[in-house]
């Protein structure tokens, strides 16, 4: 037996009670087979009502108020035999005058089951009993035993009630528990009774007219119950199968223990199974760029920290050595200089480690990006700087982007920092802000040498130091990485290029944000 899952189990039960309780609500309506009796009994007393009639105008002696049994054999043969009833005419003192089981050829060999004997027979006797009524065909309730009443009919209390006059019924069930219906109707005259006609169905016609109601609905059952398993298993198939093989796999990702496991896709699939296999495939792939990304970092960190650190312990094992003043002096400003290093490599490291976690954690406020840009071009006005910082701010009133004004200011103090490192005394740090449809350009030009162009892109990466003058190496290489990452977080751009004469041009791009956000 194939091992099923949780989901198609539920799905199958779920799918199998609807069914139930659909084939319950079947059943429990045309359990009322009560309407069934009243209204075959109601046909019967109407047919009964009829044949007495035709009896009593055709087969009655006014003068002697008797039947004319000759008359009346032919007439009731020929009323009843297209009928599946038993007529049987009684006179007025309740003997049996006419039995249609003797006129009618269908009738000449009456068969009766005898009860049953042997304990299997019984058994199945009990199972159908039991069965007839679950399903409706025989109630459990007891009625009234039916017996054959021989030439008096005056054992049958509805004969006897007809003989007054009155129409009578009754419901009975032979010793097959089968429903045996009759109606009795006098025979009568203006002034008489001639007699009484009792009309009573055979044994097991309702009750076979119900069983094959039941039987057809255990078959519509049944074709129903076999369609909604194969939907069901093919419902199960086309959703548990598919879930189940992406969960084993993302647990395969989580355990590690299958190196770089894949998440299974499914490019036949356009619905929600399909996008939740491509999400989980797109997270998986995310989730090993930034394990890549980590390990590299964590081999740069190593890298770099490695060198002045190398140089810190030489100058140190050299200071032990040295002879004079002037080369003690050298050798600390080496170490001085190392310490300064290796102090602003763990502030940035630190710095671009939490940045991700930051960038996820905090949710972007409208920055008025015009503000920000003065407060920053102030504050590098107020410091000691060779050079002159210039803003042509073009942005229209009331302009703002989506992010945390602290991060952007970290991007805007990076760029200019790394501007006025390259830019020449007396240069010019310019820093211009304009706004093209829905998005905010900032652009922060320098005077220096410029960028080498097989670096314009390079230069956004980790501790990237192959930069040209004698300022090289005097910074850790991660500030345009940092602001790269903080931009993109922001949803914008940050890029390069070189302008004319001469000189650096780094611009960011930001989304404008809605004025209603």
């Amino acid at each position: 037996m194939p091992h099923f899952s949780a989901l198609t189990w539920r799905i199958v039960g779920f799918n199998a009670l609807a069914l139930i309780i659909l084939m319950g609500g079947v059943v429990l309506v045309q359990t009322g087979s009560r309407g069934l009796v009243e209204e075959r009994l109601g046909g019967v007393q109407q047919q009964a009502a009829i044949v007495a009639g035709s009896l009593a105008a055709y087969a009655t002696d006014d003068q002697t108020q008797s039947l004319k049994i000759a008359e009346a054999e032919p007439l009731l043969r020929q009323l009843i035999a297209p009928t599946r009833l038993r007529a049987r005419l009684y006179l007025p003192g309740g003997r049996l005058a006419i039995d249609s089981r003797q006129l009618l050829p269908r009738n000449v060999v009456q068969v009766n089951e005898l009860p049953a004997l042997d304990t299997v027979s019984q058994a199945r006797s009990w199972v159908r009993r039991v069965y007839d009524g679950i399903m409706g065909v025989r109630p459990f309730a007891r009625l009234e035993p039916y017996y054959e009443g021989g030439d008096d009919g005056r054992v049958y209390h509805e004969v006897e009630t007809a003989l007054n006059g009155v129409t009578a019924s009754a419901e009975r069930v032979d010793y097959q528990n089968r429903l045996i219906l009759s109606v009795a109707v006098p025979v009568q005259g203006v002034k008489a009774i001639y007699g009484v006609l009792l009309v009573s169905t055979e044994g097991g016609d309702i009750d076979d007219i119900l069983r094959q109601e039941r039987a057809t609905l255990i078959e519509v059952f049944a074709v129903a119950t076999l369609v909604m398993l194969f939907t069901s298993l093919y419902l199960a198939g086309t959703i548990a199968e598919p879930i189940k093989r992406l969960a084993a796999a993302a647990d395969l990702v989580r355990s590690g223990a299958g190196g770089r496991s894949d998440i299974p896709n499914f490019p036949e699939r356009t619905d929600e199974i399909g996008d939740l296999a491509d999400s989980l495939k797109s997270m998986t792939s995310g989730l090993y760029d930034r394990i890549d990304a980590i390990e590299s970092f964590a081999a740069d960190v190593a890298h770099e920290l490695k060198n002045p650190l190398t140089s810190l312990a030489s100058a140190v094992e050299m200071f032990s050595r040295a002879k004079d003043d002037e080369s003690r002096a050298r050798l600390l400003a080496i170490v001085r200089g190392d310490v300064k290093r290796i102090d602003r490599l763990i502030t940035d490291i630190s710095d671009a480690s939490r940045l991700d976690a930051e960038l996820s954690r905090e949710a972007p406020q409208p920055v008025a990006l015009s503000r920000l840009l003065e407060t920053i071009i102030e504050i590098y006005r107020m410091t000691d700087h060779a050079v002159t910082f210039a803003l042509k701010d073009q942005l229209p009133a009331g302009t703002v982007v989506r992010g945390r004004d602290e991060r952007l200011g970290q991007v805007f103090r990076n760029l200019i920092d790394n501007a006025v490192s390259f830019s020449p005394p007396d240069g010019v740090v310019a820093v211009t802000a304009t706004r093209h449809d829905m998005v905010v350009r900032v652009t922060v030009e320098d005077d220096g040498p410029g960028i080498p162009p097989d670096n314009l892109e390079s230069i956004f990466e980790r501790f990237y130091t192959e930069r040209p003058g004698e300022n090289f190496g005097r910074n850790s290489g991660l500030g345009l990485s940092i602001a790269r990452q903080i931009i993109e977080g922001a949803g914008g751009r940050i890029y390069a290029e070189n302008h004319e004469p001469h000189g650096a041009r780094l611009i960011v791009e930001l989304p404008v944000a809605p004025l209603h956000a």
